[in-house]
């Protein structure tokens, strides 16, 4: 029976380079892996057998870390514009290049002023902690002739305390939920937020502090939000994203509602006045919704598992 080759790419998936800056005695560090997919003429190396249009995955791994020397990393995505726009332009065959990028932020580790020298040295401004919160991820696919940037963060776990409630929902023979009107609410947040800038005559986003107020207007909305269900907040977030960056077009979250339950104390004599809490990691509710800038087109694939 004959067959048809279908979509197909190829690259190297997850290159770990860490970039050092050395800035004098203190130091700055970009933590990334990498991954490449290309696409373009490339049926004979399926169909024939033949690698004349292939590009080695090795070469793609060398060129990731040789970049990081040539050009350094200045952000997740101005690194990843660099090597789709490589990967089009100097080689025929290859036509799109997708590149993502998940980015592990550091933070310096601040010495006491007793301790704070050490022979050699004046200061100590080269130790650093891993982060323990978000990490960054970023898209940039590139055909040659447009831009696709999509950035945005996963597994930041925020919680309000209180100012959040749950009421008049569907009823039916199977609800035991107990209607809530002063309850813990609580994410982890995955969300992916798109560009506008999509070909090289636009003026460029400074990608590091779109980054930073974009996270900023997310979690001051998340904050400030009496919230009535997480909908509701999800909307308030990326809706404060939108308002206030005017770079970003479309914003998609996916967000686990991380139930905490308050304990039943009776059976000890005790009262539970909204103290004690058991928090369940799963099951959960999970929340997704992509809100637009009025006139843009929904891109952002509703299945971010692999973006």
């Amino acid at each position: 029976m004959p067959t048809i080759l279908g979509q197909n790419q190829y690259g190297k998936a997850e290159n770990r380079v860490v970039k050092i800056t050395r800035d004098g005695a203190t130091h700055h560090i970009k933590d990334l892996n990498v991954s490449v997919a290309l696409s373009g003429d490339l049926d004979d190396v399926h169909l024939t057998g033949s690698n004349a249009n292939c590009l080695p995955t090795d070469t793609t791994k060398n060129t990731v870390f040789a970049f990081a020397k040539e050009y350094g990393i200045e952000s997740a995505e101005q690194f990843g514009i660099h090597l789709a726009r490589h990967f089009v332009t100097s080689q025929e065959p290859i036509k799109k290049a997708r590149i993502r990028i998940e980015e592990y932020a550091w933070e310096r580790i601040a010495s006491s002023d007793a301790n704070s020298k050490f022979i050699g040295a004046d200061e100590v401004n080269h130790s650093f902690v891993r982060k323990g919160q978000e990490t960054r991820v970023s898209q940039i696919t590139y055909d040659g002739e447009k831009w696709e940037v999509i950035s945005g963060l996963k597994d930041l776990v925020v919680m309000n305390s209180t100012n959040s409630e749950f009421w008049g929902y569907i009823k039916d023979k199977y609800t035991t939920l107990q209607e809530a009107y002063d309850r813990i609410l609580a994410t982890q947040v995955s969300g992916r937020w798109r560009f506008n800038w999509t070909d090289d005559e636009q003026r460029m986003p400074n990608w590091e502090r779109s980054y930073e107020q974009t996270r900023k207007h997310m979690l001051e909305a998340f904050s400030e939000t009496y919230s009535y269900s997480l909908q509701q907040t999800l909307y308030q977030m990326a809706t404060r994203i939108i308002n206030h960056r005017s770079e970003i077009d479309e914003v998609r979250f996916s967000l686990p509602n991380k139930h905490h339950f308050l304990v039943d104390l009776e059976p000890f004599g005790l009262k539970n006045d909204n103290e004690v809490y058991y928090a369940a990691d799963r099951m959960y509710g999970l929340i997704e919704a992509t809100v637009l800038r009025d006139g843009a087109t929904a891109l952002i694939p509703v299945d971010m598992t692999n973006l």
